[in-house]
Parts: C-alpha cells; structure tokens; sequence
C-alpha cells in the first residue's frame, strides 16, 4: 500500500516590530478586538488565501533574535498534481500586513496596510526532503520607520493515502486506494438501516460510564416520534473480514417543536474495530457527534473525539467544527491548524486526515487521505473509512424532517423518514 507524494508548505514563527510612532494604541478605535492589533493575509497562486493574527515583538529586541512570542498560519496543501504543474517554476508566497480589524467593510478591506513581503519557494524534491526558504525578520516598509515581520517558511513532505469511495456510502459501494491514474479496490462496505440493530457484540467489560449508552438502547428506541437511527456501515477487506465500522447509538431526532437535530440534543455515531480475534465482537475507537446549526448559516455541526480505555466519558476531542449544509465542506484532523483542539495533544502530530462532504442532497463518493504515519495496516486505515462515512452519512442524518430520505434509508420503515 504505496502512499502519494503531499507536500506541506508552513508558515510560522510570525510576529511582528512596529516603530513606536504606527503603533496602533491596545484599546484605540478600529483595533481587533483581540489583544493583537494586526494580522497578515498569505496568499499562494492558486490557493484560497489564510489569514493569521500577528503578535506584536518589542522594538528594543536584537534583530537577530527570534520573536519573544510568536504564531502559525495553517499552511498549504499541496498534492502530486500541484506539484508536478509547479515543478521548475517560480512560485511566490506573498504575505501582506494590516493593522486594525480584519474582515471586510461594504467590500473594502476594513484594516490598513503597513507593507507586503516576497518570499521565493521551490518546490523541486520537497516531496522527498526537507526544504527552509525564509527565517528571520523581514523589512516591511522604507526609512526611517521601518516595520519588521518575523516568518519561518519551510516545505516538508507529507505523503498520504488516499482513497475513494466507489459510490454513496449508504449504497455500499467499493473503496478505492488512490495512486495517480491507478485505482485499486482495498475495501469493500455494507450499509444497514435496520431499526432494530444492537451493540450486543460490545465487550461486557468495557466502561461505558454515565453518557447514557443504555438508555440509548432501552428507553430511547421506542421512544414515538421521528428519528433516524439503526444505521450502520461495516467495513470489509478484500478477504472478506471485517476491519471497521460506524454506528449510530444515539438518534437522530428533531428538537420539540422543530424538524431539525439541534446541538442540545445531537445524534451519535461510535467508530468500531474488530474486538481481538472475535469476528463478531467490536470495541470503541471514536465517537462522532452531529447536528444542524442554527443561524446565518445553515451547517451541519460535528465534534470527533477518541474513546479511552477509561469509558465513553473521558474521550479526547480532536475535531469540531460545522460546514455548509449546501456546499458540504472537508471534514478535517489536523493540528497544524489554528485552534485545533489536537494541538494540545501530544502523541498526535501533522495532518491526521481529510474527507470530502457534499451538500444535503446531492450525490457523494467522498475522497479521504490519511497521514502515512497513522497507518500501520489496513486495518488503521479502515477506521478513518468508517469514520468518512459517519460524517458523509450524517449529512443525510441531519436533513430537515419535513424532508424524506433515499430508500437506502427507510428499510421498510417509511413513516421513520417522512
């Protein structure tokens, strides 16, 4: 199982000196409202720009010093295609500085511009090496008021797998491994609607502390009413064994008065691995929540968090976070992102995974990568599958319930779906 060549270009160690006369004042008009009064826009041809709030250095530093404080931008992503169209050609990192508030005004920019800075990356063998391009402080504006911005700019490889589903996952379909114009099966699924489907298989030993695993399977599922539950997707290898699974353990149902999933009341997947050499016994790996958000725009909210050894209550976030209900998005693991939760934790480290989402509605084969370093074996990769078509799945899951899903869905239950 080969990898495809990633290549991740990082900007960090950002901060920034200001001469004391363009200083902006801590709680002046049109400053952020955070204590950082500026911020810097990255842009890469081609790529989405990022924006990353700047911590301000004192003047009085030696310039040869690194930031007394300093931030991170995301970074961009770049995939073998990009790269090769890239290859031996000049490409250039362009990061502007504002001072004020960010974001836009009736179209305008609402900060001020203090200057701009170049920096020249090549791209030629970063998939196989290491590459720095830029490590210091950097002139942004002429004599005698010079202003001075602090970035590390650094390219190092992020090989990935990358796989697809062969069609919507409540289909069943077969999951490719993805390796340029190659498509190999690795996988196959089944998707279930069975309204009366059990977590018996669960080990008896296992905590399941105080979060109410029971009631979900006692009292809630013969609670009247609408919801939509029993789904499962098991996934299968190319031997025929199953190596992973995804499961709804709590319902989803709409909020009194309403025909939609709140975040008060969340639906649940549990993602399953094969419990020991039992065939039919599984035991938690993650727990996936979702819902539908309220306000200006209409998302489907998510929180994932790994299940401990201690039971389903102490589990660890490493994703959260809401898309577009209409566009759908990229469910994202991730750390090197601003404000991650995985930050914190230390054995997780990069880029975990990715998956593309399509909006309620429309046709999905969602496409996933895995970092080479959180894959052993199929096995490990046949997690981040399950737990791709939890996300996918849960889109359907939050649809409005004045709305009816596919017949994958209803299993001879249609007044569930209606």
């Amino acid at each position: 199982m080969d990898p495809c060549p990633f290549v991740r270009l990082i900007i960090e160690s950002l901060a920034l000196k200001l001469p004391t006369a363009t200083k902006p004042a801590g709680s002046g008009s049109g400053v952020h409202p955070c204590s950082t009064p500026c911020y810097a826009k990255l842009k890469l041809k081609n790529f989405p720009s990022q924006t990353a709030i700047l911590p301000l250095c004192s003047t009085s530093q030696d310039p040869s010093s690194p930031p007394e404080s300093s931030a991170s931008a995301a970074g961009f992503h770049l995939d073998a295609v990009t790269l090769r169209r890239l290859s031996g050609k000049p490409v250039t990192l362009k990061v502007s500085v504002f001072t004020g508030r960010m974001g836009r005004t009736c179209g305008v920019t609402s900060g001020k511009l203090l200057g701009s800075v170049q920096v020249n990356v090549n791209l030629n063998g970063t998939h196989s090496k290491s590459s720095v391009f830029q490590n210091g402080w950097m002139k942004l504006g002429g004599e005698p008021a010079v202003a001075m911005l602090h970035m590390a700019v650094r390219a190092e490889p992020d090989p990935r797998f990358v796989f697809q589903f062969g069609g919507e996952p409540e289909c069943s379909p077969v999951v490719f491994q993805i390796q340029g114009n190659i498509r190999q099966p690795v996988f196959s699924c089944k998707f279930s609607a069975d309204r009366n489907n059990r977590t018996r298989s669960l080990p008896t030993d296992f905590n399941l502390g105080n979060r109410g695993w029971m009631r979900t399977f006692s009292a809630e599922r013969d609670r009247p009413g609408r919801e939509r539950k029993g789904w499962m997707i098991i996934i299968y290898d190319l031997s025929g064994s199953a190596v992973a699974a995804a499961s709804v353990i709590t319902p989803f149902v709409p909020s009194p008065g309403s025909d939609r999933v709140s975040r008060s009341n969340p639906g649940a997947w549990l993602i399953l691995q094969p419990n020991g050499s039992c065939v039919s016994s599984w035991k938690p790996w993650g727990r996936l929540e979702a819902w539908r958000e309220r306000g200006p725009v209409d998302g489907l909210g998510y929180k994932f968090e790994l299940v401990t050894d201690i039971g389903l209550t102490s589990g660890v976030p490493i994703a959260e976070g809401t898309m577009s209900m209409k566009k759908g998005g990229q469910f994202c693991i991730d750390n090197t992102i601003k404000d991650s939760a995985l930050s914190s934790l230390s054995p997780i480290r990069g880029f975990v995974m990715g998956s593309s989402v399509e909006g309620e509605g429309k046709p999905s084969a969602p496409t996933v990568q895995v970092g080479v370093r959180h894959v052993t074996c199929m096995a490990d990769a046949a997690l981040f599958i399950a737990l791709s078509a939890a996300i996918d799945l849960s889109m359907d899951a939050c649809r409005l319930f004045s709305q009816k899903l596919g017949k994958e869905f209803c299993n001879n239950d249609q007044e569930s779906f209606s």
